[in-house]
C-alpha cells in the first residue's frame, strides 16, 4: 500500500489545483453563477471527519465534538464537484477555520491572491473579502433571499463531499473506521481524493444501490471577529443588493 498511495499522492498537484490564476477563476465563476446565480465564487468550501481508531499517541486531540476519533479534513470544490483544495493532517479536534487559517490557500487568499472573487463558507467560518458566510439571523427579506442563494451555491461542496465518501465507502462511517494511525489515514484521503478528480473528469459512474452519506453540522461556535470582518461585511451587503 504505501508505494501505492505515494504514486497517487505524487499526481496530486496535477489534479487538485485551486484557482489562482485571472483566467482560471473567471471559468469557476461562471459556472457557479450559471448554476446558482451566486456571482463572482471561485469555490465552496467545507469539512468533513473521517472516523478512525483511536491513536496510540496523542489520543485526546482527535475526539472531535460528537466524541468519536476522527480526522478533520478541508474541502474546497467547483460547481462541478471537482475538489480543487484538500486538506488532510489535521486532529478531529481542530475548528474548521484554524484549519483554512493554516492551509496555503487561506493564507493566500488573505494576501489577496483573489481580488475579485470568493469562496462560500458555512457559519462556522469567519466572514472575510474573501469568504462570504450567511447571515447568522437574517432580518429582512433581502438578507433571507441572500441566504438562500448562498446555501444552494454553497451545497456544491457537501454534495462533492459525499460523492467522495459515496466512492471510497472507507472515509465514511458507514465504512466503518480507519484501523490505521493518523498519518497514514491522512495519505489515504489524500488518494481517495485524487482519484475523485481522476473518476469524475473520466466520467466513471458510482457503483448502483449505495446509501446516502450524512453530512456534518458546522462547527458550533463561531470563530473570533477579525479586523477583515468589517470588510467582509460590507461586500456581503453589496453582494446581497445584486441578487
Amino acid at each position: 500500500m504505501p508505494a501505492v498511495l505515494d504514486g497517487i499522492i505524487k499526481m496530486s498537484s496535477r489534479y487538485i489545483k485551486f484557482p489562482y490564476t485571472v483566467g482560471e477563476q473567471a471559468n469557476i465563476k461562471r459556472q457557479f453563477a450559471a448554476s446558482t446565480g451566486f456571482p463572482n465564487v471561485i469555490g465552496a468550501i467545507d469539512c468533513t471527519h473521517v472516523a478512525i481508531r483511536a491513536p496510540s499517541q496523542n489520543e485526546f486531540v482527535y475526539v472531535n465534538r460528537k466524541n468519536v476519533h476522527s480526522v478533520n479534513v478541508q474541502v474546497i470544490s467547483d460547481s462541478n464537484l471537482l475538489l480543487t483544495n484538500l486538506v488532510a493532517r489535521w486532529p478531529g479536534s481542530t475548528h474548521d477555520s484554524f484549519i483554512l487559517a493554516h492551509s496555503s490557500v487561506g493564507n493566500r487568499l488573505q494576501a489577496g491572491a483573489s481580488r475579485d472573487g470568493w469562496l462560500l463558507g458555512d457559519s462556522g467560518y469567519p466572514l472575510r473579502r474573501w469568504l462570504l458566510t450567511p447571515f447568522a439571523n437574517p432580518q429582512s427579506a433581502e438578507e433571507a433571499r441572500f441566504n438562500s442563494v448562498h446555501v444552494r451555491a454553497r451545497s456544491v461542496v457537501e454534495r462533492a463531499i459525499g460523492l467522495l465518501k459515496n466512492r471510497w465507502r472507507c472515509l465514511d462511517a458507514s465504512g466503518g473506521r480507519l484501523l490505521y494511525q493518523p498519518n497514514k489515514v491522512c495519505r489515504i484521503i489524500m488518494s481517495c481524493g485524487v482519484l475523485h478528480n481522476v473518476a469524475l473528469r473520466n466520467g466513471v459512474p458510482l457503483p448502483p444501490g449505495l446509501p446516502p452519506i450524512h453530512h456534518e453540522d458546522p462547527d458550533a461556535q463561531p470563530p473570533p471577529r477579525h479586523e477583515d470582518h468589517q470588510r467582509g461585511a460590507r461586500l456581503r451587503q453589496q453582494v446581497m443588493q445584486r441578487l
